[in-house]
């Protein structure tokens, strides 16, 4: 009763014969099966519309093809993207401008311009969550002291053993860069630079040989959970649901976490755009919002929904002490600086993967 009332509410279409099929690009794992849960399944009750859920893995080739007409079909409708990308794709025009003033407002009646937090609402895209990126590690491989930052994670003296860590410069230049214990307002502003770019490299020098290299978000957690690696980078919510439903032996640490906000877009290539927004609308709800980070703690980018949200949908876990956005765990964040990696996003790319292939494959895999 409660589903079918939420589609007048937000104006949606009512079901139909010829109700559409949206087809969504989003992230694996956890983070797919808690927005099936959460997103897909009630706002197909709710309107008839059927969603079919394809893999992304993050970055704009395949979004560039499908805008350009390379491919035999379109394979999305809906991109959930971060900040980042989704700046870089509006800019080429990968995306469609989204009508901002039609999101509905929060339950007690605030307009939704008010309601998201800062940054959220850009042209083509409409900010759901703020996920952190964080380093991990195995509890069983550090019985007495443990690490408690992020210098931690290239001290191979103290904390002997292999990390894993993202194939990508993101994360990896600014923990370089805190390691050396520059100031986390002035790590963009450095790694502009010739030097400090050579810093953040060398610093990975130094573990290079320890690392194994990963694409799949779902893959730092499986290392760690079965001892192949003492550390690892990766997204809160998948170390969190690693912890509460397979109680792996996994620690956060919150130091130096990068929080960026992720986004609903719609391709520009798209045919669904209607669909489309109906379902942007519905998942950027206040209702919604709460609902999904009581499966997987990732902060609502509404205030009302933040407000809302309380104990874990099964395990009765309360699931603000867990979320990135929890004053306790944002002492020492990082804000991705999103639009410097939207201006430099193929050149920083290139560099990173130039000195990949100048460390060979000494001690590395590429998972």
């Amino acid at each position: 009763m409660l589903v079918v009332l939420v589609a007048p509410a937000l104006g949606l279409a009512a079901p139909d014969n010829a109700a559409p099929v949206l087809r969504i690009g989003t992230w694996g794992g956890a983070y797919a099966r808690a927005q099936r849960e959460a997103l897909f399944k009630p706002f197909s009750r709710a309107t008839g519309i059927e969603i079919a859920v394809r893999r992304y893995d993050g970055g704009l080739a395949e979004l560039r093809r499908q805008v350009a007409g390379d491919g035999d079909e379109v394979p999305w409708d809906l991109v959930d993207m971060t900040m980042s990308d989704t700046l870089t794709a509006c800019r080429e025009g990968l995306l469609q401008p989204l009508p901002h003033e039609q999101l509905p407002p929060s339950p007690d009646g605030v307009p939704a311009a008010r309601d998201f937090i800062a940054d959220a609402l850009t042209r083509c895209g409409v900010a759901h969550t703020a996920y952190a990126t964080v380093i991990a590690y195995d509890r069983r491989a550090f019985p007495g002291i443990r690490p408690t930052r992020v210098a931690d994670l290239f001290d191979l003296e103290r904390f002997p053993g292999q990390r894993a860590l993202q194939r990508a410069p993101f994360g990896n230049l600014e923990w370089a860069l805190r390691s050396y214990g520059v100031p986390a307002a002035d790590l963009y502003n450095l790694l502009s630079t010739r030097r400090g770019l050579g810093l953040a490299l060398e610093r990975l020098d130094e573990i290079a040989s320890e690392v194994r290299w990963w694409r799949d978000g779902g893959r730092p957690v499986e290392l760690l959970a079965a001892g192949q690696v003492v550390m690892a980078s990766g997204y809160n919510g998948r170390f969190f649901d690693a912890v509460a439903e397979r109680d792996a032996p996994i620690e956060i640490l919150w130091d130096g976490q990068i929080q960026e906000l992720e986004n609903w877009t719609i391709s520009a290539a798209s045919a669904q755009s209607s669909a489309a927004w109906d379902f942007v609308r519905y998942a950027t709800s206040t209702d919604a919002l709460a609902r999904f980070a009581r499966y997987l703690p990732y902060g609502p980018a509404r205030r009302s929904a933040s407000a809302r949200v309380s104990d874990h949908i099964d395990r009765g876990l309360d699931m603000q002490p867990h979320l990135p956005t929890h004053p306790r765990n944002a002492r020492t964040r990082i804000i991705k600086d999103v639009e410097w990696y939207a201006r430099t996003h193929d050149r920083i790319r290139a560099i990173f993967t130039q000195w990949l292939e100048r460390r060979g494959a000494i001690g590395t895999s590429h998972e």
